[in-house]
């Protein structure tokens, strides 16, 4: 609300967020945290005792619930480690989700699926500035994930009984430096191409917006150079 010029202090901002029925804050850390002016708000009477009680119950319910306030050992979850999480069940479970959160808008001539048992033999093309750049992969308020379980597109299809060849034409999102004979070659020498476009955290995040939807610098060159 103060970066919108809602309000104009802090305390203001705590006043009207309590009383709206806001509860919980993402706050910019302790020294620059708007709920810390709730305790000035109470005393000057702008948020009652009430008001702040009925706020408050809910998050303390949904922690007890969390049995953040249990002794460790009545805790599942604090016997977790990262080989737990890592585990195998887990990625298979991360990439069915992957699998089935697709939105395919056209599948001419049913390209797709591609099946491995189709693949050998078969020449694959993977281009783009997306195709083998693990750094830009990720969005915004993403993870950060440990670098042996990041697969790329190239990564992944060279997992695959096929003759995969890569070109970048780019080498980061925003694509203002362009090899059109890099890609227009290894596509050309291919039976089927994947382009891997978008933008990635470089060129739009939150407070990052764009005015279009157009594919960044030569991207959507790169892709009609794919087809072609």
């Amino acid at each position: 609300m103060l970066g919108h010029r809602y309000t104009h202090t802090f305390l203001e901002t705590a006043v009207a967020s309590v009383n709206a029925g806001c509860n919980l804050e993402l706050s910019y850390g302790m020294r620059n945290n708007v709920f810390m002016h709730i305790p000035q708000a109470l005393a000057m009477g702008n948020i009652t005792l009430q008001v702040l009680r009925d706020r408050v119950r809910p998050l303390f319910y949904t922690r007890m619930r969390l049995g953040e306030f249990d002794p460790s050992d009545m805790n599942p979850y604090s016997a977790l480690d990262l080989s737990v999480v890592q585990s195998p069940e887990h990625r298979n479970l991360s990439l069915e989700a992957a699998v089935k959160s697709f939105v395919l808008l056209k599948n001419i001539r049913g390209t797709l699926p591609l099946r491995a048992r189709d693949l050998p033999g078969q020449r694959l093309a993977v281009v783009g500035p997306f195709a083998d750049n693990p750094r830009v992969l990720f969005g915004d308020y993403a993870p950060v994930p440990e670098p042996q379980y990041i697969y790329t597109p190239r990564k992944g299809l060279e997992m695959l009984w096929a003759n995969v060849s890569f070109a970048a034409g780019c080498s980061e999102p925003r694509c203002h430096r362009y090899s059109r004979a890099q890609v227009v070659g290894v596509a050309g020498a291919a039976d089927v191409v994947v382009v891997c476009l978008g933008t990635g955290v470089d060129v739009e995040t939150e407070a990052k917006d764009r005015s279009d939807l157009s594919l960044p610098g030569h991207q959507l060159e790169l892709l009609q150079d794919a087809v072609q």
